[in-house]
């Protein structure tokens, strides 16, 4: 008997896990294609399955979902990019891999960020993320402080950036492999393609 309810809790435990992760993957999805400002919480419901009674139990409010939705995304962009530190070849795919999944939602977000604080929170978000990304994955190559490693972060930041790939895959209309080319030429014209 005490075995069974075990069971059962843990499998009720399990199933509201699966709706509140897929309540934060359907904020996600629509916030990829909308205006965060214009996605209602009965969208979401909508967009998960659920009912907003559902979502409201979950996350009490459309800011509580947000913000774990934010958090959920951020810790996946995490995951996506995490790449061996030096390996600038392996970086430059994953990070070429990764917008081409998230890059189109992400310029939509930096869009919005000027008239949208709750936007703006997350793309500075982002930009933390992307600084932090670039100083760990180039971490051999770059001084150990001062301006000319401010300099070579700028610039690897700018080379590996969403708007570096939306300018060679959207607006010049390049494929998949030839931006990746690009951006990795970028790159390799700051820090060497293998490590010594």
């Amino acid at each position: 008997m005490k075995t069974k309810r075990v069971y059962t809790m843990t499998a009720r435990a399990q199933a509201t896990d699966r709706t509140r992760v897929g309540i934060i993957d359907a904020a996600v999805r629509l916030a990829s294609i909308r205006l965060l400002a214009d996605i209602s919480l009965e969208d979401v419901a909508a967009e998960a399955g659920v009912t907003v009674r559902t979502v409201l139990r979950h996350f009490g409010n459309r800011k509580g979902l947000i913000e774990a939705a934010t958090a959920h995304a951020r810790a996946q962009v995490d995951d996506e990019r995490r790449v061996p530190v030096g390996d600038v070849r392996t970086a430059i795919t994953n990070v070429v891999d990764h917008y081409e999944r998230r890059g189109d939602g992400v310029v939509l977000m930096l869009a919005q960020e000027s008239t949208d604080p709750q936007v703006a929170r997350i793309t500075d978000g982002g930009r933390d993320l992307h600084r932090d990304w670039v100083e760990t994955t180039f971490a051999p190559y770059l001084p150990e402080s001062g301006a000319a490693r401010a300099e070579l972060v700028d610039l690897l930041i700018v080379s590996t950036d969403v708007y570096t790939w939306k300018l060679l895959r959207r607006d010049r209309g390049l494929d998949r492999s030839a931006t990746e080319q690009r951006m990795l030429r970028l790159v390799s014209t700051l820090v060497p393609l293998t490590s010594e």
